[in-house]
């Protein structure tokens, strides 16, 4: 039978989702944890990947294993297993070829800025010194939703074989004592999402304006875009799939 996951995880102790030869990732801990309780072999397929230090508040894997009879409880008890740092909302049952990664239609991510320094934010935002021009990076934004092709925020030496994505969401607001900049397409290049971020907190210093950030667009120069924040403050919210993946068998 397959199997959709939906869990959340705190990135600071992970070096990212994808299992690697010499470093503890996400995976490789659900992996384990279902491998054990499930006694039998489980291998996850990711709705996408998170970079070291990146959280997710939704994220969602599928696997094949054995029918499963109590999808709740078992979500329970390998809650019991796991690290405090990584809970399992729920298990569903879906169609034998649903797939987390080519059924996800959009994904949306966070960024968090501080403002002041605040120690409650030292593991999960970014903390700016600086005055920032939050409608002048509201402007910056809005050029993402009329562009398609993002090389430019793309990490180097990728396998990609498309740069193209569809951005339906860039804004930045401020939500009680921080910063949040959310931003939904239907895809993201690995490194994306903290390159945007970097390139709108220069608008936001006063050291780029509109057309320069419109010169950068077009380039498709990594090297001419911000440089990477920091993966702390960055999370990822939603992965949206067709209604009929997640509710084929109730």
């Amino acid at each position: 039978m397959r199997y959709f996951v939906e869990f959340s995880y705190f990135g600071k102790n992970y070096h990212g989702w994808q299992k690697q030869p010499n470093a503890i990732t996400v995976q490789e801990v659900l992996e384990v944890t279902f491998s054990t309780y499930l006694r039998e072999t489980v291998e996850l397929t990711g709705a996408g990947r998170t970079d070291a230090g990146v959280h997710a508040k939704q994220m969602y894997a599928h696997f094949e294993s054995n029918p499963i009879n109590d999808l709740q409880q078992t979500v329970y008890r390998l809650n019991a297993f796991l690290p405090v740092d990584i809970s399992l909302k729920k298990l569903h049952q879906v169609e034998e070829n649903a797939h987390a990664r080519f059924d996800a239609f959009e994904r949306s991510y966070e960024y968090w800025i501080v403002l002041e320094k605040n120690p409650f934010y030292t593991e999960c935002a970014h903390y700016v010194k600086v005055p920032l021009d939050i409608e002048k990076m509201n402007e910056a934004a809005a050029l993402l939703l009329d562009h398609k092709d993002f090389e430019c925020f793309s990490r180097s030496n990728t396998d990609v074989k498309t740069f193209l994505c569809v951005v339906k969401k860039a804004v930045w607001e401020v939500r009680e004592d921080k910063l949040v900049f959310s931003i939904t397409a239907d895809r993201f290049l690995r490194n994306m999402v903290r390159a945007v971020v970097g390139t709108l907190l220069e608008v936001g210093m006063g050291k780029w304006d509109l057309p320069y950030v419109k010169t950068v667009l077009n380039s498709r120069d990594r090297s001419k875009a911000g440089a990477s924040v920091p993966a702390k403050g960055l999370y990822l919210t939603s992965v949206l799939y067709p209604k009929k993946t997640l509710s084929a068998h109730g």
